[in-house]
């Protein structure tokens, strides 16, 4: 009996000892998964703020780096993680710009606070976060459409040149690739194509102008971005419509520089104005830089021709002609392939208007009267003109149809008297044969207001009062209005749009413009943030103007 009591005792200490090992065991394990779980949670809290940074960074730079943002980088990306409740998170942010690209790199830290690693020896788990946004352009293709009327003249042509001769520098100088191409568009009341470009073009109505190669585009082009080689176009006439004359009952000779003879710089599309030739894509500064700081001002402003002409070189269906144009070496022969599809990702194309007038209507020499055949005969002895008209004054008799101005001078040909003499039944000829004029030959030699008093008006009426009305239905028959003002804006505004819809950028620059050419190009801008309102005289100068745009030529690319 004794021992079994013995034994009955000793096991329950036994027991009761094992039972307290065990609960320091069980202590020791929930410990464990306590830790273990904790240090989970840690990280779980650690991953989830670390994701918060790094998507708020991401978003930063990406906006800091979008095209169309204006704002200053570093603030934006700023503005991002204040906004995110993470503005005492950021460490640092990098702004680096080049000619073609803009890289913004961001990098913050955020301290979780961990619970329960500092139980295992860690007291600190900070996560990190960092990114990047880069815009770029491999391929850059920009325009530059120049103002170039009248009043350019003096200070401002002065103040473009040395701009726009900057920006060629700026944005080629960093072009180590020769990816970048610039065409210059010099515009008045004309655009001079060059015999390179023209060649390339249906032109109808030649004007056998050596130098002279601008041309009257139909209404039909404005339907698309660019103008087609098989459109049929008719060049301008190389003539003097804007120069007056005498409006006298004497003659006055063709030989006469003040009231007579064509002034060779009257014309909108000069011969000997290489200046202002259209330049073709290229990439050489000096060669750019030697025709900006030679462009010249003169005649009137067609904003709607200078910018269709911009847009059509860059155009993909100008491509074919570039193809020839490399092939006949008037281009680099890395420009192959341009102008690139809209919409390429790899490409930019941009477009900077400048003007510092607003659209005049001017006058053209209406097309059945450019070229051919003409009614007018010139002596090829003393050079003297004849006409023909059908119907002559009722006082020329029989069938003496041909008036002779220079027969009728004023004393006898006052209000129609004495003119008998003054009509022939033949062309003059001096005794030295006469040679039939086409009209191109008369207008390389005469202006129209000549033309229209002395060898119409001055023909069939026979008064102050007929005379005029004859010199006006001369006018109308030989000339006539381009196009209206408004018109051209329509144009203008059409070409914009397509090019604004195809992702062109269009910079504006209204260089002292009235109020309505400024409105034009404010409109045609892609924004008002590609909108300068430039000035000499204060505020935004226009080289600082070209600067902006230059700094500007972006496309927008992720790069970590």
């Amino acid at each position: 009996m004794f021992r079994a009591a013995f034994a009955k005792n000793s096991f329950s200490r036994f027991r009761q000892d094992e039972d307290g090992a065990l609960i320091i065991f069980a202590l020791i394990l929930f410990f464990l998964m306590m830790t273990i779980g904790g240090v989970a949670v840690d990280f779980m809290r650690y991953e989830q703020r670390r994701t918060a940074l790094q998507n708020t960074l991401d978003r930063g730079v990406l906006a800091a780096a979008a095209l169309n943002q204006q704002l200053d980088a570093e603030s934006v990306v700023r503005d991002y993680m204040v906004k995110a409740g993470l503005g005492t998170n950021i460490d640092e942010v990098r702004v680096d710009k080049s000619l073609n690209g803009r890289n913004v790199t961001a990098k913050g830290t955020i301290d979780t606070d961990p619970y329960f690693l500092h139980l295992v020896g860690i007291n600190e788990l900070d996560a990190k976060g960092a990114s990047g946004a880069e815009q770029r352009t491999n391929n850059v293709e920009i325009a530059l459409v120049l103002d170039v009327s009248g009043s350019m003249s003096g200070a401002k042509i002065t103040a473009l040149r040395a701009a726009a001769s900057e920006f060629v520098q700026t944005v080629l100088a960093n072009d180590t690739q020769h990816r970048t191409s610039i065409s210059v568009v010099p515009y008045n009341a004309q655009v001079n194509l060059g015999a390179q470009l023209a060649s390339q073009y249906a032109l109808t109505n030649l004007n056998k102008v050596p130098g002279a190669n601008c041309v009257e585009l139909p209404p039909t082009v404005y339907s698309g971005p660019g103008i087609s080689t098989n459109v049929a176009m008719p060049m301008a006439a190389f003539a003097d419509v804007t120069s007056s004359t005498n409006q006298t009952t004497s003659f006055v000779s063709p030989t006469d520089n003040n009231y007579a003879r064509m002034n060779a710089s009257a014309p909108f599309c000069r011969k000997n104005n290489p200046e202002n030739v259209v330049r073709l894509p290229g990439n050489d500064v000096d060669t750019l830089q030697k025709q900006i700081k030679a462009l010249t001002a003169g005649g009137n402003t067609s904003i709607t021709l200078g910018m269709k002409w911009g847009m059509t070189l860059l155009d993909p269906g100008s491509r074919s002609i570039f193809n020839t144009l490399i092939a006949n070496g008037a281009m680099p022969a890395n420009f192959a392939g341009r102008p690139y599809d809209y919409g390429d990702d790899g490409s930019m194309k941009v477009i900077v208007l400048m003007t510092d007038g607003e659209h005049v209507a001017h006058t053209r020499i209406n097309d059945a009267f450019k070229t051919g055949s003409s009614p007018i005969w010139r002596s090829t002895g003393d050079g003297n003109y004849s006409i023909f008209h059908a119907t002559s004054r009722p006082l020329a008799a029989g069938t003496k149809q041909y008036w002779v101005p220079h027969l009728c001078v004023s004393s006898d040909c006052k209000d129609g008297k004495n003119t008998a003499e003054a009509w022939r039944s033949s062309p003059w000829d001096s005794g030295s044969g006469a040679t039939p004029q086409n009209w191109e030959d008369v207008w390389a030699n005469e202006r129209l207001s000549w033309v229209a008093w002395q060898l119409y008006a001055r023909a069939l009426g026979t008064n102050k009062d007929t005379r005029t009305l004859q010199y006006d239905a001369a006018i109308t028959k030989l000339s006539s209005a381009y196009a209206s003002a408004t018109e051209m804006n329509t144009s203008l505004q059409s070409t914009c749009t397509q090019a604004k819809d195809r992702g062109v950028l269009v910079y504006g620059i209204a260089f002292e413009a009235p109020a309505n050419g400024t409105t034009q190009i404010r409109k045609c801008a892609l924004s008002d943030s590609y909108f300068f309102n430039a000035s000499t005289t204060g505020g935004l100068d226009i080289q600082t103007a070209f600067r902006t745009i230059a700094t500007n030529i972006t496309q927008l690319r992720l790069t970590q």
